[in-house]
C-alpha cells in the first residue's frame, strides 16, 4: 500500500520529521539494518525536515488543538513547517490534519 502511495506521487517532494523517521528505522535497527534502511531513504529523495527551536510549543498546542498522539503531532508539524500534504492510513491522523487545513493525500 505505501509502496503505490509513493509511486503515485513520486514527482512531488517527500520529507519526514526525526520521529517519524525513527519510527521507520526501529526493525531495522534491531536487525542491525538501520544504516541501509536510512541510505535507501536517502535514494529515495525524501528529506528530513528538522525540528524548529520552538518545536515543543508548536506540538504542546498541536495536541491541545487536536488531542492527537504526539507521534501525530510530529507529522503535523512536520506537515506544516514544510507547506506538505500528509500522507497516512490513519483515520485519527487523517482527521486531524484536515481539522487543521493539512492536505491529505488519497489512500
Amino acid at each position: 500500500m505505501a509502496g503505490s502511495l509513493f509511486a503515485a506521487h513520486i514527482d512531488e517532494k517527500s520529507t519526514i520529521g526525526p520521529v517519524s523517521q525513527a519510527e521507520v528505522l526501529v526493525r531495522a535497527a534491531r536487525e542491525g539494518r538501520d544504516e541501509e534502511m536510512a541510505s535507501d531513504i536517502d535514494a529515495l529523495g525524501i528529506a528530513v525536515t528538522p525540528m524548529p527551536t520552538d518545536a515543543g510549543r508548536r506540538l504542546a498546542k498541536l495536541r491541545a488543538a487536536t488531542a492527537a498522539k504526539m507521534p501525530d503531532c510530529c507529522v503535523l508539524l512536520t506537515a506544516q513547517q514544510a507547506d506538505a500534504s500528509v500522507a497516512t492510513f490513519d483515520d485519527r491522523l487523517r482527521r486531524a490534519a484536515e481539522g487543521l487545513g493539512i492536505r491529505v493525500l488519497p489512500c
